[in-house]
């Protein structure tokens, strides 16, 4: 991933879950980190702060914005700033499966399958076979 958007990513998932409740000081600690030097980075001005503030409470909207002043101030190039951006996104990943990703409650269904990247084709009530290698036509006796 391109340092400018692994920072991005790491921020977008450290406003969403970095400020509740749920997180780990330790998540948060990383999110406040990896925002200052993201501050230093920019400058520390109020429009850095502006920027950061709008960003964290809407991802989507300022992610372009945030990433032109990101890659104008070199933030490519500045390995704290990358090294804090993936250890906050470990940091989030981990406490994700930790917390349990998935809760299922399976009890008495069917076809069930419980994690990532599954496919599984059911098909329930069907026809019973005929036998003779083709599936009965609804209404029609095949006796």
């Amino acid at each position: 991933m391109d340092p400018i958007a692994l920072i991005l990513t790491a921020l977008a998932a450290g406003a969403a879950l970095g400020v509740k409740d749920t997180a780990s000081a330790i998540v948060k600690d990383a999110y406040t980190s990896l925002k200052t030097l993201v501050r230093k980075r920019l400058g520390d001005g109020t429009d850095a702060e502006c920027m950061l503030a709008k960003h964290e409470k809407a991802p989507e909207a300022w992610h372009a914005p945030l990433m032109a002043e990101l890659a104008g101030a070199g933030a490519d190039q500045d390995r704290d700033l990358i090294a804090a951006a993936e250890t906050l996104l470990d940091l989030l990943a981990k406490a994700g499966g930790q917390a349990g990703k998935y809760t299922v409650h399976v009890q008495e269904a069917q076809g069930v399958q419980v994690g990532d990247y599954n496919r599984q084709d059911n098909v329930f009530n069907a026809p019973a076979d005929t036998g003779d290698g083709r599936w009965p036509t609804p209404g029609v006796n095949h006796f």
